[in-house]
C-alpha cells in the first residue's frame, strides 16, 4: 500500500461502480482524490465517507467548461494534479439498427469526446506538477467486438487508439498514458437487470475466471498504472477481464469448463 502517497488524482464517473472502486483504492494507497460525476448524491456521500482525502465536484465530461472548472477546483483543493482517470462512461444494450441518433451521439460524446476533453484539459496541470499519468478506461469490448453493444464497442476501440497515440505524443513531456480494458465487472452499468452476484456469475462460465469481477479489481489495476511501479508503461493495454479475451474453448475437449447447474 501507499504506492500513491503524496499524489493527487482526478477520477471521473467516481460515484459508483468501477469509479468507486478506483477512488477507494487510490485513497487506500495514500492519494488525495477529486471524484467527479453527474450522480451528485452518490458522489457527495462517498466523498464524505472517505474524509479529508476525497472531495466531490459535479461534472459533465461532455462540457469543456466543466472540465476547466474541475481542473481548477482540484488544484485549488489539493494544490496539484498528478493523475487523471478517465472513467466516466455509458452503455446501451440494443440491436444496431434500433439505436437512435440521440443514443449514438450520447455514447460518442461521453465515452470518446469526454476522454478527449479530459486529456486536453489536464495536460497543462500535469505539466505544472512536473509530469504524471493518464489512465483511460476502455473495455474488453475495445479489444474484440460484441453483439448488442456495437457503438459502445466503437467508442472503446477509439479510446484504445487514442491512448496509444497520446502515449507517443505525451511521453516525451513526462506524461504516461495507458488504458484499462475491464470485462464482466459486477456494476450497475453492466447489470441493468440488477441480478444477484451468484446469478450474474453464471453468465461467465465460458471464461477462465468462471465469475464476474469486482470494481476493486479495476481499482487495483488503476492504482498500478497511476503509480511509479508502472513508470515504464506507455500505451499499455491492461486487460482485467477474467480471460474473456484470452481465447475460446473447444467444448468437450480437455480443459473446457462445465456449464453451471440450474
Amino acid at each position: 500500500m501507499n504506492r500513491l502517497e503524496g499524489k493527487v488524482a482526478l477520477v471521473t464517473g467516481g460515484s459508483r461502480g468501477i469509479g468507486e472502486g478506483i477512488v477507494r483504492r487510490f485513497v487506500e494507497e495514500g492519494a488525495r482524490v477529486m471524484l467527479t460525476d453527474v450522480l451528485v448524491d452518490e458522489g457527495e456521500a462517498l466523498a464524505s465517507q472517505l474524509g479529508d482525502a476525497a472531495r466531490f465536484l459535479r461534472h459533465d465530461v461532455t462540457s469543456r467548461t466543466d472540465w476547466n472548472d474541475v481542473i481548477a477546483g482540484t488544484e485549488e483543493a489539493f494544490g496539484r494534479i498528478d493523475v487523471l482517470v478517465n472513467n466516466a462512461g455509458v452503455i446501451v444494450f440494443k440491436a444496431f439498427e434500433d439505436l437512435s441518433e440521440a443514443e449514438i451521439d450520447r455514447l460518442i460524446d461521453i465515452n470518446l469526446k469526454g476522454v478527449i476533453n479530459g486529456c486536453q484539459a489536464v495536460v497543462p496541470a500535469l505539466e505544472r506538477a512536473g509530469g504524471g499519468a493518464i489512465v483511460n478506461m476502455s473495455s474488453a469490448d475495445g479489444i474484440s467486438g460484441a453483439n448488442g453493444v456495437t457503438v459502445y464497442c466503437a467508442t472503446k476501440f477509439a479510446v484504445r487508439g487514442l491512448t496509444k497515440a497520446l502515449a507517443m505524443e505525451l511521453g516525451p513531456r513526462k506524461i504516461r498514458v495507458n488504458s484499462i480494458h475491464p470485462g464482466g465487472i459486477y456494476t450497475p452499468l453492466a447489470n441493468p437487470m440488477n441480478a444477484p452476484k451468484a446469478e450474474y456469475d453464471k453468465g461467465f462460465w465460458i471464461y477462465p475466471a468462471q465469475c464476474a469481477g469486482e470494481p476493486s479489481d479495476i481499482g487495483a489495476a488503476a492504482a498500478y498504472l497511476a503509480s511509479e511501479d508502472a513508470r515504464y508503461c506507455m500505451g499499455t493495454e491492461l486487460s482485467v477481464d477474467g480471460g474473456l479475451n484470452a481465447g475460446h474453448y473447444y467444448m468437450g475437449m480437455p480443459g473446457s469448463p462445465t456449464p453451471p447447474q440450474g
